[in-house]
């Protein structure tokens, strides 16, 4: 569930507290949570909307939006013959609402300042290495390198040099971002604290 950085900065301040899709069924769960820009959201209550009319203004702006015709527009079903930039973004057979609430600080935060003792590399190691493991080839320490090199520079200059399309080298990213080695900007990326440690270990090896 794509969440924006504006809506779960308002869960955690809590001026937002629900969330609306439209799917066929649900795709979260009850006690689930999920870590976004302004941190671990938990999923409370996942309940059908049956007439989406009848959701009001101050249901409307429980979830963010402006009042309820807002909502409403965003909740049409997808027109699959309509242009690309006319279709919503939202498609399913159902409306759902899905209840949030703030669990916690990004987990990823404190492990990116955490600089890793021998065994901790020894175990990096070990599941970067499982990553490589794929039909291109290795890659994890030549991305690593390139952000330590060039960091805070737009990620379509990476994918431009290594010659991959930029939506799954920006994946492959996010995979290294999630063990606490990389930052990611507003513009480009940076070595963690973290991953500086792990890319000095490895050169040193």
């Amino acid at each position: 569930m794509m969440i924006p950085k504006a809506i779960a900065e308002g869960v955690r301040d809590g001026t937002v507290t629900t969330q609306y899709r439209r799917w066929d069924t649900p795709r979260v769960k009850v006690g689930g949570t999920q870590v976004t820009p302004a941190g671990v959201l938990r999923f409370t209550r996942v309940t059908r909307v049956p007439d989406v009319e009848r959701i009001s203004d101050r249901a409307a702006r429980a979830a963010g939006m402006k009042d309820a015709a807002a909502l409403r527009r965003a909740l049409r079903p997808r027109d699959p013959d309509a242009p690309r930039r006319e279709r919503s973004a939202r498609g399913g057979e159902h409306v759902y609402r899905i209840h949030l609430e703030y669990a916690g600080a990004d987990p990823r935060l404190a492990l990116r300042e955490e600089l890793p003792d021998d065994a901790a590399l020894e175990a990096l190691a070990v599941r970067l290495a499982r990553l490589d493991k794929r039909d291109s080839g290795p890659w994890t320490r030549d991305i690593l390198t390139w952000i330590r090199e060039h960091p805070h520079v737009v990620s379509k200059e990476l994918a431009a040099e290594r010659g991959v399309d930029l939506l799954p080298m920006k994946v492959d990213i996010r995979k290294l971002k999630g063990m606490g080695l990389t930052i990611s900007h507003e513009v480009g990326y940076e070595l963690s604290p973290r991953g500086a440690a792990y890319l000095n270990w490895l050169e040193d090896r």
